[in-house]
């Protein structure tokens, strides 16, 4: 009989973690901005490292549209899940939901014909360096707001 109270314990928590749609968000940000830190930390510079750069930046091409889709259904995932018990984390894990779908549709798209471009001409190269900087700031904007979502996915209305 004492076996069967310890065992239970567990499961209860287990269960009510399950039910509570704000744990699931709270893992949701979790999981996108630790994705976000990993690509941005460790992927992306070690491409680089090792590959040649005309690999490495077809490579990194390829990837990004998956990496923006991630951070689409992670953040948007956790906007909705949080929306009843926290507004506030709700709020602002849309608003890097939307970064991510301007991101994918607009500024990598102008990335890509910058880079294509800039390989005949240094004024366009410019042009690249300006758009990967603000794609650059972006990613760290939408890291900050997601952790603070974090933050605020605890913090009940």
């Amino acid at each position: 009989m004492a076996t069967d109270a310890i065992v239970s314990i567990p499961v209860t928590v287990l269960f009510s973690m399950l039910a509570d749609r704000v744990a699931w968000g709270a893992l949701a940000i979790a999981a996108t901005l630790g994705a976000m830190v990993f690509f941005s930390a460790f992927i992306t510079p070690l491409v680089f490292i090792r590959l040649n750069p005309q690999i490495a930046a077809r490579f990194i091409r390829a990837l990004f549209p998956w990496y923006y889709a991630f951070g689409v259904i992670g953040s948007g995932s956790a906007a909705l899940l949080c929306a009843a018990h926290a507004p506030i984390a709700s709020a602002l894990t849309f608003v890097v939901c939307l970064a991510f779908i301007v991101a994918r549709q607009a500024l990598l798209p102008a990335i890509n014909a910058a880079r294509d471009a800039a390989m005949s001409d240094s004024t366009i190269a410019r042009r690249f360096e300006r758009l990967h900087r603000a794609s650059v700031a972006l990613n760290v904007l939408q890291m900050l707001l997601l952790a603070l979502a974090f933050a605020f996915a605890f913090h009940r209305a």
